[in-house]
């Protein structure tokens, strides 16, 4: 079995059709699962190890193997024997019930998991990387399913029968969530419905149901509920072992574990848990603690592409440079990459006075942020907890002097606070329950607590330093913005004029909306469905509800295939990409972010019989032509914000589109490409082919969301009703073009020209002083 985390796993592909190989009494006996397996590396050390071995001696497995994955240790000469079955005694108590190749996978991660880690279950099947509903709810709105910003959808049928108060977090978290549902009810639904399969004998007045196809095929891969795609840096666990197992990019096993093939992709990089600092894993001469950031992005590298885009890299078509063999470079995610930039917390390189060293995903993101809390969040914004500010507070508070829900106040704010909570939040000085399997800091002077209430055990304050304790053993001083103001030590100008001088940058924008170097921007998402001639493809959610009940592993398991099928082949392009200065626009809190394309759908769906329902369509939403641009944190901050240039001179920023949308017009009509008679402007040949399909419809450039006169041209945003193009008021605070005319059409005027310029040629540090000296002077005048 291709993902299975843990022990026994391997030996079941080991085996091929072999069947039930016999092993040597004398070399067996006393070994218990070791009579196959001796060699594999312990799957953890510490506490828990000890534990699950000390459980395992008394069901006589000294290894402890059968505590997690089942199975009768007793019978050593037999392999198919000895992975049938659990002891009785281990089953009664909660454990295996069965052998289970994969203890981790989703649900029977209950039994092996949950016997020590419990409640995480329950939370993880509610939570978005099992559900995925935001991702859903996005696809169906673009495809013009959905009719509304409900949340509906889910990878499987999901219920929340015990009310909206989490299962897990302080009481000032659960009082803050409690009336964070309450406020959103369309964004924290009770409950899920398994989005279904398109129905072929209804698509022809329907062809936008393909939308189902196009979900469930290509976008539904990344849940924990299943391995995900055998390709090159997509393997991977399923449920806990999800993140918690290791697996290389390409997918082979550097273990001591004679049964697991080393020269077959799809294994377990080695038999170790991954997961906290005091989790230390050993691959050859690397010893590394936390989890990787390339395990996250094993998911994280569609969608919103954080996880790539944190690396630094962003898909390419071109595959450039050559290897020394002349090739392309190798595919990853089935895409190719360019390097761009990386985020400044991935960098090696740190500020004076810190290691050297990057941070890893999970020094940022609780455990809330990524199992949930027990509640059904509708999207990445409703589960994630933290804000930028939790750490590095603002330009006139420390982190502990701001009040909850700082970052998040979905348009209730007053001068600079949120009117719901007005209360310094303070520190944590308690370590909460639900947080006992993590690394335990000392708490210094307090934790730091995230926006919601919680605290961020490994972020401390320590006199006048914020501490961050990285899972992978560093620990880095986290700069203060306060404190930089109090002191004085700015890196420039621009930033003590940006972040100190102008209040409202920081009481209506997300510090990234200038802090994110880049943005991926995949314009257009050209989407073919073709269901003639008996075409399938890979089915996610039909793997996911064809799960073994005894063993939870999903049909995709096995190597070398990506399991069961359903009817339609999904194709899809793009029309161009870009990553720099990205658009701005109104996120779901209210604040001015960088937004980024979401689905643009533009669809092709053929029926079973090969006729062609549509041809390059784009669906209505409630919003307009379902062209959606979505607000993103982009995991790209630079120490550098972007230049005030960017913005305030800027028509893409402000919505307008790339140089104002004057280019890439015309897109609705087919382009014909062959001699033409430039008088009339006549095609001369009669027989000719179209060079580029027209999209009725499309009159301005995927990148413009708004006309200068406010006229919203496309959808932006599908999840929550504050998202939208910057206003009409901002663009016009925002917008200061026509600023250097201002001056320099006085050039018209030769002797007033004369009067206020110097000889010769500026620099921009020349020009900026002589621009002060107009200022005085008006200054001067107003004496």
């Amino acid at each position: 079995m291709k993902r299975l985390a843990l022990l026994a796993v391997v030996a079941l592909v080991a085996w091929g059709s072999g069947g039930n190989t016999l092993i040597p009494v004398a070399e067996a006996q006393g070994k218990a699962c070791l009579a196959c397996h001796d060699g594999i590396e312990r799957f953890s050390d510490g506490v828990m190890q000890e534990d699950i071995e000390k459980m395992g001696a008394e069901l006589g497995d000294p290894a402890g193997c059968v505590v997690c994955h089942g199975g009768n240790p007793k019978e050593e000469k037999d392999k198919m024997k000895a992975h049938m079955g659990s002891p009785a005694g281990l089953a009664k108590k909660g454990g295996p019930k069965n052998f289970l190749p994969d203890p981790g996978a989703m649900p029977v991660n209950d039994q092996a998991c949950g016997q020590c880690h419990s409640g995480y279950y329950d939370r993880l099947n509610k939570s978005l990387m099992n559900t995925e509903a935001g991702k859903l709810q996005g696809n169906m709105w673009s495809w013009g399913y959905q009719k509304d910003m409900k949340v509906v959808w889910g990878n499987y049928d999901v219920m929340d029968d015990d009310g909206p108060v989490p299962l897990v977090g302080t009481k000032a978290y659960k009082k803050y969530m409690k009336d964070f549902v309450k406020k959103h009810p369309d964004q924290m639904p009770k409950r899920l419905k398994q989005l279904p399969q398109v129905d072929l004998e209804k698509l022809t007045d329907n062809p936008n149901h393909a939308g189902l196809t196009y979900s469930r095929h290509d976008c539904q891969r990344c849940h924990v509920g299943v391995t995900g795609r055998d390709k090159r840096g997509d393997y991977r666990g399923s449920g806990c072992s999800a993140c918690h197992v290791p697996y290389s990019n390409d997918g082979y096993y550097e273990g001591g574990d004679p049964t697991i093939k080393k020269d077959e992709a799809g294994h377990i990089l080695t038999h170790r848990m991954q997961g906290t600092r005091k989790t230390k894993v050993k691959v050859g001469e690397v010893e590394f603690s936390g989890i990787p950031v390339e395990t996250c992005v094993s998911c994280h590298n569609r969608g919103k592409r954080v996880g790539v885009s944190y690396q630094g890299i962003m898909e390419a078509p071109y595959g450039s440079p050559f290897n020394e063999k002349g090739k392309k470079q190798p595919k990853m995610h089935t895409k190719r990459y360019l390097f761009i930039k990386e985020d400044l917390h991935h960098e090696m390189n740190s500020i004076a006075g810190n290691p050297q060293g990057g941070m890893l995903c999970q020094d940022c993101h609780t455990t809330i942020d990524l199992h949930g809390d027990g509640n059904i969040p509708g999207t990445t914004l409703a589960q994630v907890e933290v804000e930028c500010e939790d750490c590095h507070g603002t330009f006139n508070k420390l982190p502990w002097d701001l009040p909850l829900g700082r970052g998040e106040e979905f348009g209730e704010m007053k001068d600079g606070l949120p009117t719901a909570y007005t209360k310094p939040r303070g520190l944590g000085t308690k370590w909460p329950e639900y947080m006992k399997d993590a690394t335990q800091y000392e708490p210094q002077d307090g934790y730091l607590l995230t926006a919601r209430g919680n605290p961020l055990g490994n972020v401390v304050k320590k006199g006048k330093d914020v501490i961050v304790h990285s899972a992978n053993g560093l620990d880095f001083r986290v700069p203060l913005l306060k404190q930089i103001g109090d002191e004085g030590t700015f890196k420039s100008t621009l930033a003590k004029v940006s972040m100190f001088l102008i209040p409202q940058h920081q009481n209506n924008m997300e510090c990234y909306a200038c802090h994110a170097d880049w943005v991926p921007q995949c314009y257009g998402c050209h989407v073919t469905v073709d269901y003639s001639k008996g075409n399938e493809g890979t089915d996610w959610l039909v793997n996911a509800s064809n799960r073994d009940p005894k063993t939870g592993l999903t049909p995709d398991a096995p190597p070398g295939t990506n399991g069961m099928k359903s009817p339609g082949k999904v194709m899809e392009t793009r029309s161009y990409l870009r990553w720099e200065t990205p658009v701005l626009g109104i996120n779901g809190e209210g604040r001015v972010s960088p937004m980024m394309p979401g689905c643009q759908v533009t669809t092709t769906v053929i029926d079973k019989d090969g006729k062609t329902l549509v041809n390059n369509k784009i669906w209505e939403t409630p919003e307009g032509p379902g062209i959606d641009t979505a607000a993103v944190q982009p995991h790209t901050a630079g120490r550098s914000a972007r230049s005030c240039e960017s913005c305030h001179d800027n028509p893409k920023a402000l919505g307008y589109g790339v140089e104002g949308g004057r280019f890439l017009l015309g897109a609705d009509k087919d382009f014909v490409l062959d001699l033409k008679d430039s008088a009339t402007g006549k095609i001369i040949p009669q027989k000719t082919q179209v060079q580029i399909p027209g999209i009725p419809g499309l009159t301005y450039d995927w990148s413009a969301i708004v006309t200068e006169d406010g006229e919203q041209l496309s959808s932006v945003g599908s999840h929550w009703p504050l998202t939208g193009p910057l206003p009409d008021d901002k663009r016009d605070a925002i917008e200061k073009t026509g600023v250097c005319l201002g001056c320099h059409e006085e050039r018209f005027n030769p002797d007033f020209w004369q009067k206020v310029s110097e000889p010769g040629v500026m620099d921009s540090f020349e020009h900026q002083q002589f621009m002060k000296k107009a200022l005085k002077a008006i200054a001067a005048q107003k004496k």
